[in-house]
């Protein structure tokens, strides 16, 4: 299998294969693309540090909508004891399930209505269809880690206020080959902005072709 190709961006500077990045920064950027030019949106990022957990939070409910056939968003992330509710804005039934091992559920939502909330309490990523439309599909992701984000329409990744140490960065796509993991790095973090960029060698959409059953 072909192996990820990745460039590191430090201040300017690349850093050679396989040595931790040394970051000097609170604030650090993450650019994603896709091997083909385009960037890399709905990537999740996550940052974890020895010592560091996730802060305690109040548990809040998220929608997913389902808006012409398509669930909006196509990536959220959640913490554990977070809810989801799906909302069906569409003219048309659907119904939605998933028989993920972090949470599996199933719902026939009439246009105009929206499921009870889902608790989502075990880390890990809740894949989503909808039994009638094929090309529907939206990934939930549940995780502990104390800092993650998201990638956005241009493929950047933000983390501000990062304290100073050596973390562990994980990046995680929909679209990556079953059962190859996605880039993961160790980096040292100090007080100088800083970037890092990855290029993930993703799977064709399966919301444009429909082909969930890869992923």
């Amino acid at each position: 299998m072909r192996a990820f190709r990745f460039v590191v961006r430090v201040l300017a500077r690349c850093i050679p294969f396989g040595l931790a990045v040394h970051a000097f920064a609170s604030e650090l950027i993450v650019g994603l693309d896709d091997g083909h030019g385009k960037p890399a949106a709905d990537a999740v990022v996550t940052l974890r540090k020895d010592g560091e957990t996730q802060e305690l939070h109040a548990p809040v409910t998220k929608v997913i909508d389902q808006r012409e056939e398509t669930f909006l968003p196509y990536v959220e992330i959640f913490r554990p004891g977070d809810a989801v509710v799906f909302r069906n804005s569409d003219r048309t039934r659907h119904h939605v399930y998933s028989f993920s091992a972090a949470k599996s559920f199933e719902f026939v939502i009439a246009p105009g209505d929206s499921t009870p909330p889902v608790t989502l309490d075990r880390p890990g990523e809740i894949s989503v269809g909808c039994n009638i439309h094929d090309q529907m599909i939206t990934h939930l992701v549940v995780s502990d880690a104390p800092w993650i984000t998201r990638s956005d329409a241009d493929g950047h990744a933000l983390f501000e206020h990062l304290p100073p140490g050596t973390y562990e960065l994980d990046v995680w796509h929909p679209q990556l080959r079953p059962g190859r993991p996605g880039p993961h790095r160790t980096l040292v973090v100090t007080d100088a902005p800083a970037s890092l960029a990855f290029t993930l060698p993703l799977l064709p959409d399966p919301r444009q072709t429909g082909e969930r059953n890869r992923y």
